[in-house]
């Protein structure tokens, strides 16, 4: 398979600016986007099949991105990075690395990994809508099956 991400990276950047209020609306601020798109690749789930082919989310990496989540929202908070609880232990440190260590993650954790998901899945959608909306969805399923 090609690296059929380069030749749509316009399209990318169009998709990205129109999703823009998606984002707004959504529980994440732009830098926790920023963040979640990182640990996300994009495929193309049967890409010979033009009846059912449809762009994917590959969101197995996500898990691994929400201790960096929780560090921007911690920065946003309280004045940002100035504010009062820079360097300071909250108590809960602890307690959530026994959680962690015991496979029992908090319900905020998963609930914010679900919502994540679930915007990335959109952010899939509009990907393709955009790709067939200008007639380029054929030609980057053929070029994602070379």
């Amino acid at each position: 398979m090609s690296n059929w991400t380069d030749s749509i990276v316009g399209d990318r950047m169009a998709v990205d600016q129109e999703f823009g209020e998606r984002v707004r609306d959504s529980q994440f601020s732009n830098q926790e986007w920023g963040l979640i798109m990182t640990a996300v690749d994009f495929e193309i789930e049967h890409a010979d099949d033009p009846d059912r082919a449809r762009v994917v989310a590959d969101t197995e990496n996500l898990p691994e991105m929400l201790p960096e989540l929780e560090k921007v929202q911690q920065g946003m908070g309280a004045g940002g990075p100035a504010g009062g609880q820079q360097g300071r232990d909250s108590g809960t440190g602890v307690l959530d690395a026994v959680r962690g260590a015991l496979g029992l993650g908090d319900d905020d954790s998963e609930a914010k990994l679900e919502a994540a998901e679930r915007l990335v899945d959109e952010y899939a959608s509009a990907l393709q809508d955009h790709l067939e909306e200008r007639g380029k969805w054929d030609d980057v399923r053929d070029e994602y099956e070379a």
